[in-house]
């Protein structure tokens, strides 16, 4: 393993007078890009909602699980794979790529009759998904200027926090008054338009490097990393339903073992240093993966607790995830409009705070049994701080990235988040699993995600400040 240092290219400041995002000739461009976060943040919300009847029908209870892990892992794969092409030969033909793999894995999903083929679709359609986000990444850094970046990132924040107002409910309804298969099927007459916007700004983007330059290799040995940490993920997911006869600790100890070759095999797939946290970009990845772990592994027990200990209802209770989305939409939004005026490592610092501290109010509140209140007035920090955090640690991505690594860099980025929110949530449900017997399931569950926010917090100055960019852009080979 060798690491390569290059001098960043950061992109001079943008005239006041040029177009915005959504102006010529940039509006289009950014229409269609946030349409596919959209989407594939839909789809996934959709899903969720409507598994359990999916499962039913199908009589796949035993798959129920992999239904979810198995996209998450084979997102991996698709975030390596692209950032290298996009590397070589900019991000055209992977995002198309990624686009078809998506569509296709909906159609097979959308039509599957048996629990293993609607399995086989989601790996397929996981695969396209992970594949998108880092071509879409790319895309933005060759299309737009530096000066927008915090702009279009707060419009991907949005867009995929948008679905979660109107996802579960509109899945819900189309299951009812259709059927669960046109979940599946309709987003498909949806993302072909939305790839259709970006064709012209697309055609021809190819690295345009001058004659004689040496373009970066195909990196198999990443990709066979890349899958062992997806078959690790896999593993964590599906260790708690492990049992062994006489052996109580077998879900324990293969969990640990999952979590050891993670680690190892998600090395060569991040900048050199970053799980050491190494100031520049190796430390802007981890706390993306910090938050990240931090945030979702609360934000999926939440529901639970409210409806477990405080009799909500399910549908009051999914009003604390809105709370916080619409929160992280806020909060996304305004640092978008106040750009250079918030430093980055200013508005990474409050965020990471903010969730940690909305963590900890959620552990108070189940430790002392306080109202529900007031770990759903917490999670409004919590949506506010990643609505910070998110949109900056993308734009530093770029700004410390040369035009060989975007695609390396940006890949890391959503690793890091695939990898710290799968790891998360593997972890707490083995937490929840073990504490149930002495009634801290849920204690247990928010401690271990205090404890993950409370380190990107310890890491987040490690981040360099905006008027003082890193020097160096690491990364691993």
């Amino acid at each position: 393993m060798t690491t390569e240092q290059a001098q960043p290219v950061l992109e001079k400041p943008q005239d006041p007078a040029s177009p915005g995002i959504l102006q010529r000739p940039h509006v289009w461009v950014t229409i269609g890009a946030c349409a596919l976060v959209f989407l594939s943040a839909f789809e996934s919300l959709a899903v969720t909602t409507i598994m359990p009847l999916v499962s039913r029908e199908l009589d796949g209870a035993a798959l129920y699980a992999l239904a979810f892990a198995g996209p998450l892992a084979t997102g991996v794969m698709g975030m390596v794979a692209a950032g290298n092409w996009s590397d070589r030969r900019g991000p055209t033909a992977p995002l198309y790529l990624s686009v078809a793999m998506f569509v296709v894995g909906l159609l097979i999903a959308g039509t599957a009759l048996t629990m293993p083929v609607l399995v086989a679709g989601r790996l397929v359609q996981g695969l396209g998904g992970g594949a998108i986000t880092v071509a879409l990444y790319v895309m933005v850094a060759r299309v737009y200027p530096a000066a927008l970046h915090p702009r279009i990132f707060a419009a991907f924040s949005a867009a995929w926090v948008i679905p979660s107002l109107v996802g579960p409910f509109a899945a819900g309804v189309v299951a009812s008054a259709l059927s669960w298969h046109w979940v599946f099927l309709g987003v498909v007459f949806l993302v072909v338009p939305a790839l259709a916007m970006l064709v012209p700004a697309l055609r021809g983007m190819g690295r345009h490097e001058p004659a004689g330059s040496v373009l970066p290799p195909w990196e198999f040995g990443r990709l066979a990393w890349a899958a062992l940490a997806a078959l690790a993920v896999l593993g964590l997911n599906l260790s708690a339903g492990v049992r062994v006869d006489g052996f109580a600790a077998a879900p324990v100890l293969l969990a640990a073992a999952a979590v050891a070759v993670a680690l190892v095999a998600v090395r060569p797939l991040v900048p050199g240093g970053t799980l050491r946290a190494r100031r520049g970009l190796p430390s802007v990845i981890l706390v993306r993966g910090l938050v990240s772990a931090a945030f979702f592994g609360t934000e999926v027990y939440l529901p639970y607790l409210l409806i477990e200990r405080y009799g909500f209802s399910p549908q009051f209770a999914g009003l604390t995830l809105t709370v916080g989305a619409l929160a992280w939409a806020g909060a996304s939004t305004v640092q978008g409009r106040l750009g250079e005026r918030l430093a980055h490592r200013t508005a990474i610092r409050i965020g990471s705070a903010a969730v940690f501290g909305a963590v900890v109010v959620a552990l108070v509140t189940t430790w002392l049994d306080w109202p529900a209140a007031v770990a759903i007035a917490g999670w409004v920090f919590a949506g506010a701080g990643m609505g910070l955090v998110y949109p900056r640690l993308s734009v530093l991505t770029l700004a410390l990235s040369t035009k060989a690594t975007q695609g390396f860099n940006s890949s890391a980025m959503s690793i890091a988040d695939s990898l710290g929110g799968a790891l998360a949530l593997a972890a707490t449900a083995i937490i929840f699993t073990g504490l149930a017997a002495m009634g801290g399931s849920f204690v247990g569950v928010f401690g271990l995600a205090a404890l993950l926010a409370a380190i990107a917090v310890v890491v987040a100055p490690r981040i360099p400040a905006a008027d003082r960019p890193a020097r160096k852009a690491a990364r691993v080979r």
